[in-house]
C-alpha cells in the first residue's frame, strides 16, 4: 500500500560494504599500444632522415660517404730496386707472337692415375725479338764515297732473342691431380711446378721462331730502315749485305 509523501520516515541507507571484500581495480593504461606507437614514431622519422641524406647526396649537396663493409686492398709492397743498367746498340728489326699449347703429364708407373698423377694443359703465348747488333761493327763494315754518293754496309746476321711469356694470355685450360698428388700439394707449393710449364713454354716459342721465316723478315726491315736512312742524307746509292753466320 502506497504511503503518503507527508509521513516522515528515516531514509534507509545502503548497506555498507564489508572490509574484507576486493575494491574494483582501475584498469591500467595500454603500454603495448603505446610502445608500438613510439616505434613507429622513431621509425618514420628514421625513413625521413635516410631518404633526406639520399636525396640530398643526389643533388651533390652532401659528401659522398664510402661503403663501410667494402673490400679494401693495401699495397705494402717496397720500393723498386734498380739492380743494373744498360746501354743498348741493336736494332729491333722484327718481332712475332706465338701461341703454344703443352700438354704435360707425370705419372708412375704401374701405379693408377686417380692415385698418382699430374697433367696439365697449358696455352702459352709470347713474343720473339729479332734484333741486328749494331755493336760488333769494325771500321771497315762501313765504306763510304762521297763523290759518288754511295754507301755499302756490311752487317753481322740477325740474332734472335729468348721467348717472353706474355702472362696475361696464358692460361691453365685443364689440370687433372691424383688422390695422393692432391693431397700433397696441399702441404707445399707448387711454384716449380709452374715454372717448368713455363720454361717448356718459352723452349717452344722459341724453337718455332727459328722455321718462321722472322730472320728474313728482320734482314728486310733492317735494309729497307737503312736505305731510307742515307737516301734522305743525300746519298743515291746504298747496299746492305749481312756475313754469314
Amino acid at each position: 500500500m502506497a504511503q503518503s509523501p507527508d509521513v516522515d520516515e528515516p531514509t534507509r541507507e545502503y548497506p555498507a560494504v564489508p572490509d574484507d571484500e576486493p575494491s574494483a581495480a582501475v584498469p591500467d593504461p595500454p603500454r603495448r599500444s603505446i610502445v608500438a606507437r613510439v616505434l613507429i614514431f622513431f621509425g618514420v622519422v628514421f625513413a625521413v632522415i635516410v631518404a633526406a641524406c639520399f636525396g640530398l647526396r643526389s643533388l651533390n649537396v652532401l659528401p659522398s660517404f664510402d661503403n663501410p663493409f667494402d673490400k679494401q686492398t693495401t699495397d705494402r709492397s717496397q720500393p723498386v730496386l734498380l739492380q743494373s743498367m744498360r746501354d743498348l746498340s741493336r736494332y729491333v728489326a722484327a718481332d712475332g707472337t706465338f701461341q703454344v699449347i703443352v700438354d704435360l703429364q707425370d705419372d708412375r708407373k704401374y701405379v693408377p692415375d686417380w692415385l698418382i698423377n699430374r697433367r696439365i694443359l697449358f696455352v702459352g703465348s709470347g713474343t720473339v725479338e729479332e734484333y741486328v747488333d749494331f755493336s760488333s761493327l769494325s771500321d771497315k763494315a762501313l765504306q763510304v764515297d762521297n763523290d759518288k754518293k754511295t754507301i755499302k754496309l756490311t752487317l753481322p746476321p740477325p740474332q734472335q732473342g729468348d721467348a717472353a711469356l706474355d702472362l696475361q694470355k696464358s692460361y691453365v685450360v685443364e689440370e687433372d691431380r691424383g688422390l695422393l698428388t692432391s693431397i700433397g700439394d696441399a702441404f707445399k707449393s707448387d711454384t716449380d711446378k709452374q715454372q717448368r710449364v713455363y720454361q717448356l713454354s718459352q723452349q717452344r716459342i722459341t724453337e718455332a721462331a727459328r722455321s718462321s721465316g722472322l730472320d728474313q723478315r728482320a734482314r728486310d726491315n733492317t735494309q729497307h730502315m737503312l736505305e731510307s736512312l742515307f737516301t734522305r742524307l743525300g746519298y743515291t746509292s746504298v747496299t746492305v749485305t749481312f756475313t754469314t753466320p
